[in-house]
């Protein structure tokens, strides 16, 4: 193709996107969440786009067995959209993706969704101030974009000498294939993350031999989890008030467990907690040094189960420490150069939170992408727009993550911020509002220095919490209601803000948005 035909084409697509005032790329909880707060807020020009043929963002993909939320159902839920019915303390998979389902039914969001339209590609059009996104099944343009895919949404798969040369059915635990029977199986399983502690107690049953391997053992507390019965569930419904009370109750519980991120005297108190929790069930000296931790607790994701160490300590159980020297049709050999013989092989290996699949794509006003301006690590204006990308907000963005309370606490933070962006664009008659790079950096800078008190930092550990360049780019290094504060308002004072009748950028007019 010629330059002059490559020229037309992208001529072709600019002119014939189709337009919306806002779109939203992902539908899981961010996306949902922001369409019905959107339309809550009079925006009825509203698009999403989901590359999978049903909605659930990480709720869809994760159905591994066991499959359960680390956070009390009653705080992981969206605030505006109460449900009385959980069936347990802490929900599992189905329930969890059945109740966003139908708070996406009930909010008419369904019907916006475009599925099984993938997002190739995302640039600003400053002539237009607007964003055209390129997906597998045609173009669109916005002036509003909302990047609602999340922080787990593309799973890693570590590049293991060998590993395509395993004979048997290989899988990542976000891409479970139900198809593979895993009874009197040998099992390979490699990484001991948050999903692996959920799905190894699922599948140790039934497997003849699982080799599990760990690269570093994490703190895991107990899992306080309880049905819920008709009468409690009931009440909830017919009793006025009771379920924010109930949720309230539980806010409060969890956050205060950021404590013992900040105050290492209160986290030793979490780590003997623990140490507690690891001696009852492993008795075994030489098996539990192996999973006892070498770091202070909070520095990896701390989880929550009752039925791992149960589970690893049983006879048809081995858990490998001593690393992977390669994959082998036959199996896994470790680094002492032992055959782990395995007829399936499962990676446990979690995500990669620090570089969001979208950022190689997505190119701002200067030409250059997300990817390149971050430079490896993700910096925003209060973790949700980022200078030199008008009108781009990202739900859930840099340093938004948690590691004690509600994800979906934060998310609906920013959600808030959004909103009242985008009033402002309408009421100030706005093309493009994007962050100053001095306020910018004032938040990241800020950031930074409350996260070197944190044990996340300083904690003697390697995190998925890290970005290449060793910096903590994807937690908030304070209380959530902090966040919620800071952020749910829309300081204009703190943009460049472009209005519809100029071309060029001019200054806050000295409005902010409460």
């Amino acid at each position: 193709m010629t330059t002059h035909e490559v020229l037309h084409e992208v001529l072709h697509e600019v002119l014939h996107a189709e337009l919306h005032e806002v779109l939203i790329i992902g539908s899981g909880f961010a996306g949902v969440a922001a369409a019905i707060q959107l339309r809550k807020a009079g925006v009825t020009d509203l698009l999403l786009l989901e590359r999978a043929d049903t909605l659930g963002g990480t709720w869809r993909d994760n159905h591994y067995p066991g499959c359960a939320c680390d956070v009390p159902s009653r705080l992981y839920s969206l605030s505006f959209a109460a449900n009385a019915d959980w069936s347990r303390s802490y929900s599992g998979q189905a329930e969890i993706q059945a109740y966003l389902e139908r708070v996406a039914r009930e909010g008419r969001v369904v019907p916006l969704i475009r599925f099984n339209h993938e997002v190739t590609a995302v640039h600003w059009d400053t002539a237009r101030a607007q964003w055209l996104v390129h997906t597998n099944r045609g173009a669109f343009s916005a002036r509003v974009l909302v990047m609602a895919t999340g922080a787990l949404s593309d799973p890693v798969i570590p590049d293991l000498p060998g590993r395509d040369t395993f004979a048997g059915p290989a899988f990542h635990s976000a891409q479970w294939n139900h198809t593979v029977p895993l009874r009197g199986k040998r099992v390979a399983v490699i990484g001991t993350g948050a999903s692996a502690i959920q799905f190894v107690p699922a599948i140790q049953p039934l497997v003849e031999r699982l080799s599990l391997f760990q690269r570093t053992p994490p703190w895991i507390l107990p899992r306080h989890d309880r049905a819920i019965g008709t009468l409690e569930r009931a009440a909830y419904r017919l009793v006025p008030g009771l379920e924010r009370l109930a949720r309230a109750a539980v806010y409060v519980q969890h956050e205060a467990r950021f404590l013992a991120f900040r105050h290492a005297r209160i986290g030793r108190l979490a780590q003997r907690q623990a140490l507690g929790h690891l001696r009852a069930h492993v008795t075994d000296p030489v098996l539990r040094a192996k999973l006892t931790p070498g770091y202070a607790i909070g520095c990896k994701r701390v989880l929550v189960s009752n039925d791992f160490y149960p589970a690893v300590t049983q006879p048809n159980v081995d858990v490998i420490t001593t690393g992977i020297r390669t994959v082998v049709p036959e199996g896994v050999v470790d680094a002492d150069g032992t055959l782990h013989r395995a007829d399936v092989l499962i990676y446990g290996t979690g995500f990669r939170p620090t570089d969001p699949p979208l950022a190689p794509h997505t190119f701002g006003r200067d030409g250059r992408s997300l990817a390149e301006h971050w430079g490896g690590s993700m910096q925003a204006h209060k973790g949700t727009t980022v200078h030199g990308f008008p009108n781009l907000f990202l739900i859930p963005g840099p340093n938004v993550g948690i590691g004690h309370t509600s994800m979906l606490y934060m998310i609906e933070s920013q959600v808030r911020h959004l909103v009242r962006a985008v009033r402002a664009i309408r009421a100030q008659g706005l093309v493009a509002v994007e962050p100053r790079a001095e306020a910018q950096a004032a938040w990241v800078a800020d950031v930074d220095a409350r996260m070197q008190r944190m044990v996340w930092v300083a904690g003697g550990c390697r995190s998925w919490y890290l970005d290449a360049t060793g910096r903590n780019s994807t937690l908030w290094p304070d209380f959530t209601w902090r966040f919620r504060r800071r952020v749910q308002g829309f300081d204009a004072n703190e943009y460049t803000l472009r209005h519809r009748a100029d071309a060029s950028p001019i200054a806050a007019d000295r409005v902010a948005v409460a």
